[in-house]
């Protein structure tokens, strides 16, 4: 069974969503670390923050796009979106 587009648009959104909240929650983990620490996991969720608002922006422009460019958004989507989700488990597998 093939996902509709308005099924893949909000399980993207939901994935990056749920981990935007599980990022917050790592924030407040890093500011109880050592200052060595603090100031590496600042650096880390800096990085974070900015593949999260690079995937909310491509999500976005899926959300906009015309059937025609459609096909080729989604790959691209999903890409970022799972940059962004493989790399936050990673951060979150450090502390």
């Amino acid at each position: 069974m093939t996902k509709t587009r308005d099924e893949i648009v909000a399980a993207m959104k939901a994935q990056l969503d749920e981990t935007n909240a599980m990022l917050g929650d790592l924030e407040t983990r890093a500011a109880k670390a050592t200052a060595e620490a603090q100031e590496k996991y600042r650096q880390q969720i800096a990085r974070l923050q900015e593949q999260s608002e690079s995937a909310q922006e491509k999500l976005k422009e899926l959300t906009d796009a015309g059937e025609d460019a459609w096909e080729g958004m989604v790959a691209e989507a999903e890409k970022l979106r799972d940059a962004f989700i493989h790399s936050f488990n990673y951060f979150k597998s450090q502390l």
